[in-house]
């Protein structure tokens, strides 16, 4: 049976020597912000200029003002988000070189795409990769969605082993040694399905910034600003992938589609949407634990109850944009996945979710859907323990309180006691 673990030390980090030690060392580094020093660095990394539309520097901007400028943050965050930056630019670099080489990538079609819409902790992350164990499919693994377009000259080495796998391997296992409980609440190993949401880093948009810094302008200024463009952005660089990968049909999954219903149907009008739903309360005091206990490694105070109202709210606009927006789904394209059901019978559930989406599976592929569910349920992996009340000082009924509107639309029960 698997066990349990309590973090215990949210709001008062207790740190390991090698944490410390990796704080004291970055403290003294002189770390440049600017982006365009992110730039160039790019542009040395990848022995590329074209950046393509320049209107990304300015989002590029608001992100590093923000992070940088916050005199709470430690020179190991700063320092995180800035290689961040000069992958996403190197990123953009080259799939900007790749299409000026091979035009006819702009002609792929993404067609009918299954895409899996709900919050954290609904099952979305098991439901993708129970539908991905059909290659049939298209998917994306971490590895690849971190580093879309192999850089010129690379190739897997003699062992077969492609570098940027190798490269994604570095960082899951420097995060294990700084991070080493988030590997249970949100897995990152390079081989796991990823989000197509980091295809839109390179364009500098997306919620993503608000799960790994306290960034309320950023947030304030992402959810008033149309998306259309970022998601556009995001199906070209899919049509990379799919050049470098041909499948007929991609199986994809983001929380943050919940309040972008509009332009994702816009950019994928004949889209099959799984709506995955569960007890919001569940969502916040996994998100608030999870970034409250990966503050530690970025920020100098870490205040909990900061973390719990933001998720608290930040998850009800999510739901309230997909109440008020869900009719821009057609009826026939949208199915619901309630959690209950789902973990009662996960074969049955994955088998709906075909047969609906007209997907035909083979016997390899169910073959290979039943063993991950075995696998699954076989796992003596550590899970965590979360407690809103001994966290976060408050109840499920407190939490829960603001999402009554969501919960009656789409018939969702209550599932935290």
């Amino acid at each position: 049976m698997a066990s349990k673990i309590r973090i215990t030390d949210l709001g008062s980090p207790e740190l390991s020597p090698l944490q410390t030690a990796a704080i004291d060392y970055c403290e003294q580094l002189s770390i440049d912000m600017s982006s365009a020093s992110i730039l160039e660095e790019a542009s040395q990394r990848t022995g590329l200029v074209d950046f393509g539309q320049m209107d990304f520097v300015a989002r590029l901007d608001m992100w590093l003002d923000e992070v940088g400028g916050d005199p709470d943050r430690l020179n190991v965050g700063r320092l995180s988000l800035r290689n961040s930056c000069v992958r996403y630019v190197s990123n953009r670099l080259l799939v900007n070189d790749l299409l000026r080489r091979h035009p006819e990538i702009n002609d792929i079609e993404i067609r009918r795409p299954i895409i899996i819409v709900g919050l954290p902790r609904t099952g979305t992350t098991n439901l993708v990769n129970l539908l991905s164990a059909d290659d049939s499919l298209r998917s994306m693994p971490l590895w690849e969605s971190y580093e879309p377009v192999p850089r010129r000259g690379e190739g897997p080495g003699p062992d077969g082993v492609d570098p940027r796998f190798k490269r994604c391997l570095r960082e899951w296992d420097s995060m294990q040694m700084m991070s080493p409980l988030v590997q249970y609440m949100h897995p990152m190993n390079p081989d796991h399905v990823h989000e197509e949401l980091e295809l839109m880093l390179p364009d500098f948009s997306s919620y993503n910034l608000e799960w790994i810094a306290r960034v309320p302008k950023w947030r304030d200024f992402y959810v008033a600003t149309d998306q259309t463009s970022h998601y556009e952005y995001m199906k070209t660089v899919l049509k990379v992938l799919t050049w470098f990968r041909p499948r007929e049909r991609w199986i994809l999954k983001s929380p943050q589609h919940l309040e972008q219903l509009g332009p994702l149907m816009s950019v994928f009008p004949d889209a099959c949407v799984v709506m995955t739903h569960r007890d919001p309360v569940a969502v916040v005091q996994s998100a608030a634990t999870m970034t409250a206990y990966a503050a530690r490694m970025s920020y100098r105070t870490v205040d909990p109850q900061w973390y719990a109202d933001y998720w608290t709210d930040r998850v009800g606009h999510l739901l309230t944009a997909a109440v008020r927006d869900v009719e821009r789904i057609p009826p026939r394209q949208r199915f619901d996945c309630h959690f209950r059901e789902f973990v009662a019978d996960e074969s049955s559930m994955v088998r709906s979710i075909f047969g609906w989406a007209g997907h035909i599976v083979g016997d390899k592929a169910t073959q290979a859907i039943d063993s991950r569910i075995a696998a699954r349920q076989a796992s003596e992996e550590p899970t965590i323990a979360y407690d809103v009340r001994a966290d976060f000082g408050r109840t499920p009924e407190d939490i829960r309180a603001g999402f009554g509107t969501y919960m009656e639309h789409f018939g969702v029960p209550a599932d935290v006691k």
